[in-house]
């Protein structure tokens, strides 16, 4: 690939994983979302908006860390990617989840960024997976819960919680 074309594959990918395009971003989802609303379910839903921050964190930090680390460990599946059904946050715990989302993102950011990583090796580690694929399941994962987070915020507020 040339460095033209590999430049701009990463350019692309960044945007993507920043919420470019047709995406909401993640900052603009959680941004004034009401603190009264992250613990409360709508109907018929079996997680809050917390579960949901804190499911996309774990799933993050888990696909970051298997990205560039050999001796990662999974969570166990699916268990060990959402938080127990009834866990609930306190203000804090949802700023401190939002905040560690954004510190494994902005990790992402940089191994797509950096130049000397190949996007297409196969991670060694791996079954099959490259690094352009894992930024991609990134992407796609955190912007079908992204959108999931506004929806709940849509319903709560719409049931005259918010």
């Amino acid at each position: 690939m040339t460095d033209d074309k590999d430049r701009l594959l990463r350019e692309h990918l960044l945007y993507l994983l920043r919420g470019g395009g047709a995406h909401i971003t993640f900052d603009d989802a959680v941004k004034d979302f009401p603190v009264a609303l992250i613990n409360k379910r709508v109907n018929g839903v079996p997680y809050t908006a917390w579960h949901v921050v804190e499911h996309m964190r774990i799933a993050q930090w888990d696909i970051l860390e298997f990205s560039r680390t050999a001796s990662h460990v999974s969570p166990p599946w699916p268990e060990g990617y959402w938080p127990d059904k009834s866990a609930e946050a306190g203000e804090a715990t949802w700023r401190a989840s939002i905040e560690a989302f954004r510190k494994d993102l902005r990790a992402v950011e940089e191994l797509i960024a950096d130049a000397s990583t190949d996007l297409y090796a196969r991670i060694p580690h791996g079954d099959g997976q490259t690094v352009l694929r894992e930024a991609l399941l990134v992407a796609d994962h955190n912007a079908y819960h992204t959108g999931t987070l506004v929806a709940l915020r849509r319903a709560l507020e719409a049931a005259g919680e918010g």
